[in-house]
């Protein structure tokens, strides 16, 4: 069962977190391979990569200026589309 996402809390974690604009980050596993699907979500960005030890998935990390939450949950929603991808 898929676990649902509760867009109004994470909303309210992210503006309890701090002062926008903020550096964020942001960790994506997706499947090796897909890393560029990733990296297209942040074209002006360095993403940092690290193989898994099976060599079958990729951790990305990316950090970014982010103005407003909802800019950060509108990334979560695209990354989401990306096949195999697990946000952290």
């Amino acid at each position: 069962m898929e676990k649902k996402f509760d867009k109004a809390a994470f909303k309210e974690q992210l503006e309890s977190s701090g002062e926008f604009p903020m550096l964020y980050m942001f960790k994506f596993i997706v499947p090796m391979g897909n890393e560029h699907e990733v990296g297209a979500l942040f074209p002006k960005n360095e993403m940092v990569l690290k193989p898994s030890s099976g060599g079958k998935y990729v951790s990305t990390t990316i950090q970014v200026m982010m103005d407003s939450a909802e800019q950060i949950i509108s990334i979560y929603e695209r990354a989401a589309k990306i096949e195999g991808v697990i946000s952290i």
